[in-house]
């Protein structure tokens, strides 16, 4: 009966840990999206955590507007004034009827345009930047390039459809990251209403609404952490869009890109859901922490991280990432303190995380003979040995002189 009853415990046991360990082995399943290219990244590693055709070239619409949004920030001040041109009244698509003359400011225009997408503002502020529509669009292009986007092409500010208007919904994830990277993006386009007051060519106030659901309270779209989106449409482009979250610093991106279906808003949601739920931000050193020491022969210091280094896991992976130094040899190397002395892999599972340059605490300086604290050890050895082959070599030339002086003495 004792016997039984020790086998079904163990058989208990043996199910118990295979059940769990099927469990944890369980690969995380991503929800599904009616756009044809999306992607979810981390705004901090720029770590791809859904992705669907991300490099595919789209149509993007008016989510093209965060490049101008950008651009504006790069180079206006919020309170510049803008006189309007000729061009941007006759815009086509949306817009809030801006006036050849009219005088607004940066920060009016930027409302509008992230608000209510209007593609009047959107070429205001681009002839306010370059000069003309044509010009701004190099500029635009010339920005994306910078910040790595490798399949983008702009032709005008707005996303007014053009058949060679294209991006990725990687490359405007990009995009994205570098722009929400500005308290008065987030702050503009976190606003629910504003209004612009009357100017010179309208006596009129001119009310502004917010178009992105995840951050209207009473939507039932409504995401908690959400800050900052634009929605986009052309009959040619579909419905597209782009957003982004920050739950307890850890910041997600979500594109979706030539959405036929219009559920652009629910699978968002559902990306962003995924992310915070599945994901998690690691921090593993701050810019100045001591990482580790280096210590060879008898040269000893520490080695200080040069900058953060973060990283993405799976909440449900309790792996730890890991540091890997290589072979370098640093004593026959002359630094000074702060100085960059060795790039550290970082690993996790055996995954290249990416490099954490790491820097000396101290001083070191290679002797002008060529002599270091690595070799002095291995040149001591040298002059031992031949110090005793010299040794030897006297003894049998003494013991050679003695026995010539015995046998002069033995016949003279």
């Amino acid at each position: 009966m004792k016997k039984n009853t020790l086998v079904f415990f163990i058989f208990f046991l043996n199910f118990i840990f295979i059940n769990c360990t099927t469990i944890n082995a369980k690969t995380l399943k991503p929800p599904s999206v009616s756009a044809d290219g999306a992607i979810l990244m981390d705004a901090q590693t720029g770590k791809v955590l859904y992705e669907k055709n991300i490099n595919s070239p789209y149509p993007p619409a008016s989510t093209t507007k965060i490049m101008t949004a950008l651009l504006t920030l790069e180079n206006c001040n919020l309170d510049d004034e803008v006189v309007v041109g000729k061009k941007p009244p006759l815009a086509d698509g949306s817009k809030i009827f801006i006036f050849e003359g009219e005088k607004l400011k940066v920060k009016d225009l930027l409302y509008a345009l992230l608000l209510e997408s209007a593609n009047d503002t959107a070429e205001a502020l681009a002839e306010h930047i370059s000069g003309s529509i044509e010009d701004f669009a190099k500029l635009m292009n010339k920005r994306a390039k910078e910040l790595g986007c490798t399949n983008t092409n702009f032709v005008n500010p707005s996303g007014l459809y053009h058949d060679k208007h294209r991006t990725t919904a990687q490359d405007l994830a990009l995009i994205m990251r570098e722009v929400s990277k500005y308290e008065d993006y987030r702050k503009i386009s976190n606003t629910i209403t504003y209004k612009i007051k009357p100017t010179n060519k309208s006596k009129e106030e001119r009310p502004l609404w917010n178009k992105n659901k995840l951050v209207q309270q009473n939507s039932q779209y409504y995401f908690q952490g959400c800050n900052g989106g634009k929605t986009g449409y052309t009959t040619q482009s579909q419905h597209s869009y782009v957003v982004s979250a920050n739950r307890n610093n850890f910041k997600l991106i979500a594109v979706l890109l030539h959405d036929s279906k219009k559920t652009f808003f629910e699978d968002s949601v559902n990306l962003l859901n995924y992310g915070f739920n599945n994901f998690e931000l690691v921090k593993m050193y701050s810019r100045g922490d001591i990482v580790t020491k280096y210590s060879k022969e008898d040269l000893n210091l520490n080695l200080i991280a040069c900058n953060d280094f973060y990283y993405v896991k799976e909440k449900n992976n309790n792996s730890k990432a890991t540091l890997n130094l290589g072979n370098k040899n640093l004593n026959s190397v002359d630094f000074h303190k702060g100085d960059v002395i060795l790039n550290a892999e970082i690993l996790l599972d055996n995954n290249n995380l990416g490099t954490l340059n790491l820097s000396s605490d101290c001083d070191h300086q290679v002797s002008s003979f060529g002599i270091n604290s690595g070799n002095k050890l291995i040149l001591f050895t040298i002059f031992i040995v031949l110090f005793l082959i010299l040794m030897i070599f006297i003894i049998k030339i003494r013991k050679k002189l003695k026995k010539k002086k015995q046998y002069r003495k033995y016949f003279y």
